[in-house]
């Protein structure tokens, strides 16, 4: 497929999955933690946001294709909400991926809410699946979350479509985020994609 700037803004969700996943094994990083993910044997997980969108804007934008990304999100759901089965499954993760040059950031979804009022400041109701938890992400571009089964097949959810992680838009998902999380966001990602189309959070 041709190599340029917004390639695929426009075509089929087929042709941009394709693309989309063609990008991702160009970063080495990744497509190692994807070759290797499986062996973990977690039912329901994904490798998402950032890592993944981070790695699209820098080919879009004609960047070292592992450029800004500051950890990979390993995200899976558990309802089993102990603390101590999170840690083990943290452990495992990390131990699998102990030779990735970047941080593995796991997270069980289930467990979320119990934590998120002391980080963030406010509270939020728990999450019933994984796909409901990458329906709260907060921008339509980072909202995604992909795997690759054993069968080398892959699996992408991105409840908001590809359009505007292909064509640099970061627009707000005002499901869970505040204008003031959005903005520091903001800030730090037009540092390293100065390309980036920001639709204010006042127009959406």
């Amino acid at each position: 497929m041709e190599n340029t700037k917004y390639t695929a803004h426009n075509i089929d969700l087929s042709s941009q999955m394709e693309y989309l996943t063609s990008i991702i094994l160009m970063n080495p990083i990744l497509d190692s933690v994807f070759k290797k993910a499986p062996k973990l044997k977690i039912e329901h997980y994904y490798i998402g946001a950032g890592c993944i969108t981070q790695s699209i804007w820098n080919h879009q934008c004609g960047y070292p294709i592992t450029q800004g990304i500051k950890d990979i999100d390993f995200v899976y759901y558990d309802p089993d909400l102990s603390f101590d089965k999170e840690c083990e499954v943290i452990e495992r993760v990390k131990g699998l991926f102990d030779d990735v040059p970047i941080s593995v950031d796991v997270k069980n979804q289930a467990r979320v809410h119990l934590w998120y009022e002391q980080h963030f400041g406010y509270a939020i109701t728990p999450y019933f699946s994984l796909e409901e938890a990458i329906n709260t992400w907060p921008t339509t571009a980072t909202a995604i979350g992909l795997r690759k089964n054993e069968n080398d097949t892959w699996r992408l959810y991105a409840p908001f479509g590809l359009n505007d992680l292909f064509g640099l838009i970061v627009r707000a998902n005002k499901a869970q985020i505040t204008k003031e999380i959005f903005e520091k966001k903001v800030l730090r990602w037009k540092t390293n994609w100065p390309d980036l189309i920001v639709i204010p959070w006042d127009y959406i």
